[in-house]
């Protein structure tokens, strides 16, 4: 399964969320702290991974991704509508989501470099 279809729908939602003012965004009542999405964040990417490494078929490799993420949202405790409102809010505010993504994209870094000093089995 390529990346495309989830990568694309975040980009979507940050662009439609661009279009409000971040000073006129209010937060929704189920904000998640910024700590939380980025565990979940860091969760969806290391999911899509799983996905796209398993070599499935799109409609099969769409039902893991799916079942992979309800079982992250039930995991953290957190619904799927608080999760992307709360993406869509920090969407419109950039500097969040950009400081965000930094410590994402800093801890899957991480996790490949543990990953490669494993031995190999």
């Amino acid at each position: 399964m390529k990346k495309l279809p989830i990568c694309l729908a975040l980009i979507l939602s940050a662009l439609l969320a661009g279009c409000q003012r971040p000073e006129e965004a209010v937060p929704p009542s189920s904000l998640l702290p910024k700590e939380k999405m980025i565990q979940l964040l860091v969760e969806v990417h290391l999911n899509e991974s799983r996905v796209e490494g398993s070599r499935m078929r799109a409609d099969s490799a769409q039902a893991l991704f799916n079942q992979l993420q309800k079982d992250m949202f039930w995991r953290h405790e957190v619904s799927d509508s608080a999760f992307w409102q709360s993406y869509r809010y920090y969407a419109v505010h950039e500097k969040d989501l950009d400081e965000m993504y930094g410590i994402v994209l800093d801890s899957l870094a991480m996790r490949k470099v543990k990953m490669q000093a494993m031995p190999k089995q």
